[in-house]
């Protein structure tokens, strides 16, 4: 059986990547979402497996010693983390497991996962990238510095990524995520190597 794949998909904070994420997999049916792990409590109408997988404090950081994360991160005092074993298993069924997720997490999935493909959601702009985050009406002039701050930062993180795509518009973005992973299903080393040349003259 030909192995699924890991598509990560990763970008600064106002890229728009939550959107374009959900797009895709209201678009292609047979891509599944990778669900994480967290200690935070659920939330009312969550539901432990489909949102999360909610844990204790205690049992993240058992399983973090036992190496049972494939990558993981404190944010605001709650751990967040992808769940190993959930993303081999599934890619040795055959199944194409769509991961949006930071880019430290991301290059953390790329040392344990090397053959993982990887996306980085650029902005048309810094520019729009400000107006974006500007128009959530939730930030401060400092906070809003800080963002802008740490998306340059990741963005240079971006050339680690082996795709790039610039979101100008959420039809073009998902166009060309989709096309990304039609073509890296038709990868040569996924193909040809299982294809049977028995009886071949």
């Amino acid at each position: 059986m030909t192995r699924g794949l890991l598509i990560v998909v990763s970008g600064a904070s106002g890229t728009g990547k939550g959107t374009v994420c959900k797009r895709i997999l209201d678009e292609t049916p047979e891509l599944a979402y990778s669900v994480s792990a967290t200690t935070r409590e659920p939330r009312a109408g969550e539901v432990d497996g489909r949102e999360y997988y909610f844990m204790t404090r205690d049992e993240f950081t058992a399983r973090i010693a036992e190496g049972m994360f494939l990558e993981f991160a404190e944010v605001y005092g709650n751990f967040y983390g992808t769940p190993l074993n959930k993303i081999t298993e599934r890619i040795n069924r055959g199944e194409d497991i769509l991961l949006e997720i930071d880019v430290q997490g991301a290059l953390n999935v790329k040392r344990k996962l090397p053959e993982a493909v990887t996306i980085f959601l650029l902005p048309p702009s810094l520019d729009e990238l400000k107006r974006r985050i500007e128009g959530r009406g939730t930030e401060t002039a400092d906070s809003l510095q800080r963002r802008l701050a740490n998306a340059v930062a990741e963005i240079q993180i971006g050339r680690e990524y082996g795709y790039v795509v610039v979101n100008d518009s959420v039809e073009r973005a998902v166009a060309k995520i989709k096309a990304i992973i039609a073509a890296e299903r038709c990868r040569t080393e996924r193909n040809l190597d299982k294809f049977s040349l028995e009886g071949a003259v």
